[in-house]
């Protein structure tokens, strides 16, 4: 039996065809713009999107028939279309800031915090609550054109069934109501968005799902919605116990734990997404994540691939130098949501070698991760994902800078695979899930280094509160 998992991400489409045992046949990824039309706006061409994701399907499923499909893909951000399933407009993606007016009106009146105390949902500035609010004082036109305001999975499965449907996981951000598989009529309101109620997906549970209605998949294959992108990396990363956590080091730092409580106390921060009844992930995503390594390795001229051998070259701490790793252009949404936040090196001197900004840049995110899970009540096991994850000198720094133990999760395509389990449950199947999720490798902390990076981060907290201060 051949399985297809799609993973839509936000520069990268990937298809991959899983044998019924978790095995990767074959997998094709394929880029996607990201438009920059206006400062602080990021936007998507949703007919771009598709035509890569369709070659991906093609060229993995090129001797194969696939009798289950399932699609994840990134999550926020708004994605307008008509009864066709066609866009309205350019998809306005996750990393998006041109709502964080609103976003700081929201703070300063008590939005904020109201909307908190009802699902445990922060708002941030890419989140589709005040991106729809956005749109609807500048843009009221492409809402009254639109029949459906999705996020980037739900168009996917649209564009591949004809069906207008979204899952519990999408669903809960940021309209979602506590219990789950419905919307908040309290979000709504608060959010002056009642009368833009009808864009919103119908949510089916556990999962939409419908037969294929493309030529590049078989008629008699069936394709699922959901979860999205960091939920279904936990469900193939196998965090199945509360208190377990994931770590996902990709574009951004996903900071995950699984809970049976719903939390609605504390400063808003972060997400609650629904991933079973009684059950949800507690989501803490740094906005940047690799995408600032990424950054800092283009700036010096060195190179992905060497990164092990780069940090090797420059001593636990950096020499001195410490970075505040808030690259995104709509600052920050974990564990606190800031839009003003920017990113920050100190500690530079004529010495300061190009490893030490990128020794720093990581020391730097592995402090983020640990605020983050703190946030989310991390108290059990946790499991690694993600780009940043084939570099084992990067995972013994969050490994000591956590003081755990990190269970790298099977390879490739975590969220693929967990997209795919997810779908195999939702039609009756019983996976092999212990098969499906076990970890390639564990990755301890250094104990030499567990008291430096303790003292590191405490400098790190006093740095960031400092840098908040001054903004």
């Amino acid at each position: 039996m051949d399985l297809l998992g799609i993973d839509v991400g936000t520069s990268v489409a990937k298809a991959v065809l899983f044998d019924e045992n978790g095995q990767v046949i074959r997998r094709a990824s394929r880029p996607i713009t990201l438009l920059h039309p206006r400062r602080d706006h990021v936007e998507q061409d949703v007919g771009e999107l598709m035509r890569e994701v369709l070659s991906a399907i093609e060229e993995v499923t090129a001797a194969a028939t696939p009798s289950l499909v399932a699609v994840t893909g990134q999550g926020d951000g708004c994605w307008l279309v008509d009864d066709r399933g066609r866009p309205v407009r350019t998809a306005i993606n996750w990393m998006d800031g041109r709502s964080a007016g609103i976003v700081d009106e929201w703070a300063q009146d008590g939005t904020t915090a109201k909307i908190y105390s009802v699902n445990g949902n922060a708002v941030f500035s890419g989140s589709m609550a005040p991106v729809l609010a956005w749109l609807d004082r500048h843009e009221p036109r492409s809402l009254d054109l639109a029949t459906t305001a999705a996020h980037c999975k739900d168009v996917v499965f649209g564009q591949l069934t004809g069906v207008r449907a979204t899952d519990t996981s999408d669903a809960s951000l940021p309209f979602g109501a506590p219990e789950g598989g419905t919307y908040s009529a309290d979000i709504l309101r608060l959010t002056g968005l009642a009368h833009r109620a009808d864009l919103l997906a119908p949510v089916v549970s556990p999962l939409p799902i419908a037969p294929g209605r493309t030529p590049v998949l078989p008629s008699s294959a069936l394709v699922t919605s959901g979860p999205f992108d960091l939920p279904a990396c936990a469900v193939g990363g196998g965090v199945d116990l509360p208190g377990d956590g994931l770590l996902i080091v990709g574009t951004t730092l996903g900071c995950q734990v699984l809970t049976d409580r719903l939390d609605t106390s504390g400063a808003p921060a972060g997400m609650h997404v629904t991933s079973a009844p009684g059950r949800w992930m507690r989501v803490m995503a740094a906005m940047s994540g690799s995408s600032a390594l990424d950054w800092v390795l283009n700036l010096t001229g060195l190179r992905h691939e060497s990164l092990d051998a780069v940090l090797a070259t420059s001593a636990p701490g950096a020499s001195g130098v410490e970075a505040l790793p808030h690259l995104a252009p709509s600052g920050e949404r974990a564990p606190v949501v800031d839009p003003t936040a920017s990113g920050q090196f100190t500690g530079i001197r004529l010495t300061t070698t190009p490893a030490d900004l990128v020794r720093a840049t990581c020391e730097g995110l592995a402090y983020t991760a640990r605020e983050c899970f703190e946030a989310a009540g991390l108290r059990g096991r946790v499991v690694v994902c993600g780009g940043g994850a084939r570099s084992r000198a990067w995972l013994e720094i969050f490994a000591s800078v956590l003081n755990r133990p990190l269970h790298v999760a099977r390879s490739p395509e975590v969220g693929a695979r967990g997209a795919v389990l997810a779908a195999l449950r939702a039609t009756g199947a019983d996976p092999d899930v212990t098969a499906w999720t076990a970890p390639e490798a564990v990755v301890d902390p250094l104990p030499a280094l567990v008291p430096q990076y303790e003292d590191g981060y405490l400098r790190y907290r006093r740095h960031r509160e400092a840098a908040r201060s001054t903004a």
